[in-house]
């Protein structure tokens, strides 16, 4: 079986899996996971599911769900359609079958623009929200974006494919298929060969000087690019041109700096000089001798790694700058990185490109110490097997794109049986689930409810504060309480979807809403939910979930009832208005629910005695390690510290009692101070594993 076969056979079981999970149609279930897709490789900002399929006459029109009020996309109205079939094969597909598809959107668009379409919907029905969405915003409408995603091997390529106009907006194609999703999901690779021809499509060639010798790693260069062709560039592409920490970043800092709009309209001359410009990485790059000089004519795959938010301001200022748009000029720093080294280099480039930022752009990045916690907890941390299980497993935290099938390939298939076991499918766990889990909890469901992306950059603010100055607080306990809430989260999903009351649609908003209701009317009693209980079952216990449904139920019933003014419930759902509303609403729980709430300093008190557990087993296992590394281990270490000077004298006389072993043997608190020395030393070069040789 070919790797794209055994990928369409997962994704096939995901996709069932996940429907059967939230009570829904296959179609819904496909909708909701390229839609985190599409959000996180930066295609949408947002995606909502609004399914309708019908006729006018011989023209079908169908489309899947949106991207959002075009009012917060900067005028951007993006429409998707997904086509997902459960086959024993994997499906081959055409450029015919493509336009096809297209088609359909096209003519959804276009009848969505007459009021008899509007007329002919059923007034609440999700598609009448749409078509009146797109009636009241399209005079902000500037581009139209439609998409198609499939689970079919399709051999027509699109992607930001640029396809005339409807009603005087730009319109352009983005499919994506089979390969192209196992590529993002598996390797993190969201571009489909993005080629930016400068000379043929963009208004010429860039001139540049080449910044590097014939024998560096990287080719660099430095090259003035004209605001008018940035803002062409970034108009085709978009926030895919932003490397994916980047593009979190400018969500958090807000899209437009109104330093650079005020240069940009009142100053244009002055933009170079008081601009700090863009700094780019590029897979591959053409270039041409001139009479003027050396020019790019091609890039590969670009990405802007810093200056993210002055590329969307030019974009977003464009029309205010007028004609003195033609005097803005950018500098942009450029490297090539080969594809091999891409997923290295770029975002280390893109971290100390950004490191001087006001708001810590490295809150965004994988390698924060917060999220490198987090991965080392998961791996390390046995979950209890709870009532319904029968061995202890892990969670697994993904801190970056593909770690999950990256581990899990490397496996043989006994191997990959055994990881299997250890580390359930069920109990993955992304950055932007962890956020959406952990913002619930914090009492703020309008920012979750805005899409994983946004979410996430809100939480990444917080991110420092939650670390502190050395990370004390991000333990085992708080690791235990992450799971408790993720158990919760997910159990509440298919509850909602379970429930005869549930009328479809909604669903992430209403969980959110019902989980920051619970915590808040919980905190307001004084007391706080027993999430250490939910870590030892591994389970949500009855009480619990009664008491999150009342909160699901008045929740669905908050946001399908706006108030006048909003028609859209999805744009209510993300405005802290309803959540004051909620907030402030009296619920009736069951009366089983005070047994599932605890008063803090027994919180605490639970906390203490798990710290005291762990800080025994810590303890054990040093002295364990103490002893297994063994005197000449330690002699050597001793010998090693002092030559380079990096020992106290407390800690070169433990050192000595530990190269003694077993005439003399170190005390609890001399086994924690070798243990910190040693850990000095080999930050400093001392090399364990040849000393620990050197030393049998």
């Amino acid at each position: 079986m070919s790797e794209l076969e055994e990928f369409h056979q997962s994704l096939i079981a995901d996709i069932q899996g996940n429907a059967d999970a939230m009570g829904a149609y296959v179609q819904e279930a496909f909708f909701e996971k390229v839609g985190e897709i599409l959000n996180e490789a930066g295609e949408i900002e947002e995606a909502d599911y609004c399914h309708f399929a019908g006729k006018r006459g011989r023209v079908t029109l169908q489309v899947s769900g949106y991207s959002g009020d075009p009012r917060d996309t900067n005028g951007e109205l993006a429409l998707i359609l997904t086509d997902f079939q459960i086959t024993p094969e994997v499906r081959k597909t055409d450029g015919k079958h493509l336009q096809t598809q297209f088609a359909k959107l096209v003519e959804f668009l276009r009848h969505s623009r007459t009021e008899q379409f509007l007329d002919d919907l059923e007034e609440t029905s999700n598609a009448a929200q749409l078509v009146e969405l797109i009636q009241t915003r399209w005079p902000l409408v500037e581009k139209i974006k439609l998409i198609y995603v499939t689970n079919s091997d399709n051999r027509a390529k699109a992607d930001a494919k640029p396809a005339g106009e409807i009603g005087g907006k730009p319109v352009t194609y983005s499919s994506w298929d089979l390969k192209r999703l196992q590529a993002y999901l598996e390797q993190g690779r969201a571009r489909e060969d993005l080629t930016i021809d400068f000379a043929g499509e963009f208004g010429g060639a860039v001139p540049v000087l080449r910044a590097s010798g014939a024998d560096t790693a990287l080719e660099s260069y430095l090259a003035v690019i004209p605001g008018a062709q940035l803002a062409q560039v970034y108009d085709r592409w978009g926030a895919r041109l932003l490397e994916a920490n980047v593009r979190s970043f400018l969500q958090a800092r807000g899209k437009v700096n109104r330093g650079i709009r005020d240069t940009i309209k009142d100053d244009p001359q002055m933009f170079f000089a008081y601009n700090n410009g863009l700094s780019a990485t590029a897979e591959n790059v053409i270039c041409e001798k001139t009479e003027d000089g050396l020019v790019i004519t091609r890039a590969e795959n670009l990405q802007i790694v810093n200056g993210g938010q002055t590329t969307a301001s030019i974009h977003a200022a464009r029309k205010l700058a007028g004609e003195g748009l033609k005097d803005i000029y950018v500098q942009m720093k450029l490297n090539v990185v080969p594809p091999t080294l891409a997923p290295t280099v770029v975002p280390q480039i893109s971290e100390f490109a950004n490191s001087q930022n006001k708001v810590n752009a490295a809150d965004f990045f994988a390698n924060h110490p917060f999220h490198i916690r987090i991965e080392e907890l998961s791996r390390k941390i046995l979950a209890p097997a709870g009532a319904d299980g029968y061995r202890e497993t892990k969670w697994f935290y993904e801190r970056a794109r593909g770690q999950f099938a990256d581990e899990r390939a490397k496996k043989t298939s006994a191997q990959r049986n055994k990881w299997d076991a250890e580390f359930p499918k069920s109990q993955f766990f992304t950055k932007t689930d962890l956020a959406k889990f952990e913002n619930s909890w914090s009492g703020r469901p309008e920012e979750v409810s805005k899409g994983a992306q946004k979410n996430f950059a809100e939480f990444a603010k917080v991110i420092q504060k939650v670390w502190g100055k050395s990370g004390a607080r991000v333990d085992e306990v708080w690791y235990r309480q992450l799971i408790a809430k993720a158990i919760i989260f997910r159990r509440l999903e298919k509850l909602v979807s379970a429930q005869e009351w549930y009328e479809g649609g909604y669903r992430a908003n209403i969980v959110t809403y019902a989980i920051a209701k619970v915590a808040h009317d919980a905190e307001a009693a004084e007391k706080q939910v027993d999430l250490q209980r939910v870590w030892r079952m591994q389970t949500v216990p009855a009480a619990l979930e009664e008491a999150l449904l009342v909160a699901a139920a008045e929740a669905q019933s908050l946001i399908t009832s706006p108030p006048e003014g909003i028609r859209n419930m999805s744009e209510w759902a993300k405005k802290q208005a309803c959540w004051e509303r909620f907030r402030k609403t009296k619920l009736d729980y069951p009366e089983d629910f005070k047994g599932m709430l605890i008063a803090p300093e027994e919180a605490r008190s639970e906390d203490d005695a798990i710290k005291d557990d762990v800080e025994l087993t810590k303890s054990v296992e040093d002295q364990t390690r103490v002893f297994e590394l063994g005197p000449k281990f330690w002699d050597e270490a001793r010998n090693w510290g002092r030559s380079h000077k990096l020992l106290t004298p407390m800690e070169y006389q433990v050192l000595g009692i530990c190269a003694k072993i077993p005439d003399r043997i170190p005390t609890e608190n001399q086994t924690a101070v070798a243990i910190k020395a040693l850990a000095k030393l080999e930050s400093n070069g001392f090399g364990i594993t040849e000393e620990a040789k050197a030393g049998e």
